[in-house]
């Protein structure tokens, strides 16, 4: 597969902006302090160990979490102090990839990608809504799947059929929780170009989680390295690692890439 370079519309438009987020779960202080920005159509690789707050960063961009302190602005809007019905309509433009696809095990995948358009575009007739579900699952690259089961789906798949079903509802923000967890390298570098294609096609800003470091530096136009709660270095995959940070090294060491 020819590799995709990475690319960028940075206007310098924040779509994501955060300044002085806490938050912490009892007496565990999770994130300490984050300031930080997502410009329009670039991708920025969240990296860090699990359970240095990479998850809870973006729960709280969705509002699924409130903060303990600090701004949170997506898409113009205050994500924490918003009303049910606006954070709601703030969800539809945003696309969120769980880490385990969260697809519906009972059915199948033309069904589950149908359902979010259905429930939120009730003016789609069902040719609009079977042309919508087929050019999705032809950008991911298993329009041949249309009628599959999640369960007869490998984790590579499953992986692709939730990328499809947030892309189905046109988001401008795309958020990927740990997209390559669980993926043999093989697998891992197609869900990878993936995300650069999706990037380029639908002109997404995306902020992708994970502790992978050939996921990051090939998908991230910045490296934001978060490790104890707080952003270390933020800059491309070279200026974040040439840090001379003993924790950042560490990482990298850990995770040697090839």
């Amino acid at each position: 597969m020819e590799k995709l370079k990475l690319h960028t519309n940075n206007t310098g438009e924040a779509v994501i902006s955060i300044s002085g987020l806490y938050k912490s779960f009892d007496d565990l202080q999770v994130l300490k302090g984050i300031d930080f920005s997502l410009f329009k159509g670039e991708n920025v690789a969240v990296l860090g160990k699990s359970g240095s707050g990479k998850s809870v960063l973006i729960k709280i961009i969705v509002g699924l979490l409130k903060p303990d302190k600090g701004e949170v602005l997506v898409l113009g809007e205050h994500v924490d102090i918003l009303e049910r019905k606006a954070l709601d309509a703030l969800r539809l433009r945003i696309g969120f990839s769980f880490q385990n696809s969260a697809l519906y095990d009972s059915m199948n995948v033309f069904q589950n990608l149908a359902f979010p358009l259905t429930m939120n575009r009730n003016n789609l007739s069902k040719p609009d809504v079977t042309n919508a579900v087929e050019e999705v699952l032809e950008a991911v690259g298993l329009k041949d799947k249309i009628n599959v089961l999640p369960s007869d789906l490998s984790g590579g798949q499953r992986k692709r059929i939730g990328i499809a079903r947030t892309l189905i509802l046109n988001p401008e923000i795309m958020l990927y929780d740990e997209p390559t967890s669980g993926l043999d390298p093989v697998t891992s570098a197609e869900i990878i170009e993936l995300i650069n294609e999706v990037q380029q096609k639908y002109n997404t800003s995306s902020v992708i989680i994970t502790h992978d470091l050939t996921c990051a530096k090939n998908t991230g136009n910045r490296i934001a390295m978060l490790l104890e709660g707080s952003f270390l270095k933020v800059g491309t995959f070279a200026e974040v690692f040439a840090s001379d940070n003993e924790q950042i090294k560490g990482f990298f060491n850990y995770n040697f890439i090839q």
